[in-house]
């Protein structure tokens, strides 16, 4: 994992030399993708917390989650003030330990295997959502993330502002900025956020495709305005495409008063309209499915059916 990704002060050690720079900033960066790891799942919390119909298994996960993560970042923490030839007894009043349990809890070599092994949530909610069959070159761009990257990178291109000027804006390196608009690093919400006020975006257009690339709970509750505001992030995504552009992409096997509806009601296209302009906004249906199967239902529920379509 480069460095270079993260801009900070150079390690040191505050007394003697340092044990083992190298695992040292392993560890800072670990702990960083963890913060950003503990926000997407404090997001998530926070969203279902919110509402009234989360149970309380669910909201009980979320807190798991967080603990877990505060753990590992504890451990990465510990080997770090070890590798930078710093006392553990800085830090074992604060953990309410003695300095050889922290020896002995987190072994440099036990947290470093943990640390490579663990999994980020973001990318589990991630795959949770996708097709059974694995991403392939073919549909690699019209995965979420990559989608919520073009509409980020649309925003930054328009606004005419250097990337420089927006790591400074985030502060973070400039190649962090490259890597997250490249889909390459995954973004938090607050991410999405600041490149927006930076570059003069609405970052509420662009939400629908954070959410859906990290599996946060929509904050949205009605599930057909949901559909409508998933639909019309995928269109700005995709460069914003005229009326007569769409229609043409899918040679005209809907009709103009479908796509108006679809992406600003009233009511509920058929599946086979959602699954065109999900195309041709290049992304994949797999993902648009449950959206329009809940927005579907939502209108439907009177007597409880639902369209063959619905289930693929």
């Amino acid at each position: 994992m480069s460095i270079r990704s993260h801009p900070g002060p150079k390690l040191q050690a505050r007394a003697g030399t340092v044990i083992d720079a190298d695992r040292a900033i392993r560890c800072t960066e670990a702990v960083r993708d963890i913060a950003e790891d503990a926000i997407v799942v404090a997001d998530a919390f926070i969203n279902r917390a919110s509402g009234s119909d989360a149970s309380t298994t669910e909201l009980l996960g979320y807190v798991i989650s967080l603990n877990r993560l505060t753990q590992e970042a504890t451990a990465a923490l510990v080997v770090r003030q070890r590798s930078l030839g710093e006392p553990l007894s800085d830090l074992a009043p604060m953990l309410n330990l003695t300095e050889d349990r922290l020896r002995k809890k987190h072994s440099p070599q036990a947290v470093d295997q943990a640390l490579t092994s663990r999994s980020r949530p973001m990318r589990r909610a991630v795959s949770s959502q996708q097709p059974d069959a694995p991403p392939t070159a073919k549909n690699s761009l019209r995965q979420p993330g990559q989608r919520l990257a073009c509409a980020l990178t649309r925003m930054w291109k328009q606004s005419g502002v250097s990337q420089r000027a927006l790591a400074e804006h985030m502060n973070v390196d400039p190649s962090y900025v490259s890597r997250m608009l490249s889909g390459e690093r995954d973004l938090t919400l607050q991410h999405v956020k600041m490149i927006a006020d930076k570059c003069g975006g609405n970052s509420d257009l662009v939400k629908p495709l954070w959410e859906v690339a990290t599996g946060v709970q929509a904050t949205n509750t009605d599930p057909i305005r949901s559909l409508r505001a998933y639909l019309r992030a995928l269109r700005y995504a995709a460069g914003s495409p005229t009326d007569k552009r769409v229609l043409a992409s899918v040679q005209h096997t809907i009709t103009k008063a479908e796509l108006r509806q679809a992406l600003g009601g009233p009511g509920v296209p058929e599946w086979q309209v959602v699954h065109q302009l999900t195309t041709a906004f290049q992304s994949l249906p797999d993902i648009t499915r449950p959206l329009w199967r809940n927005a579907r239902s939502s209108v439907e529920s009177t007597d409880g059916t639902l369209p063959a379509g619905a289930f693929g």
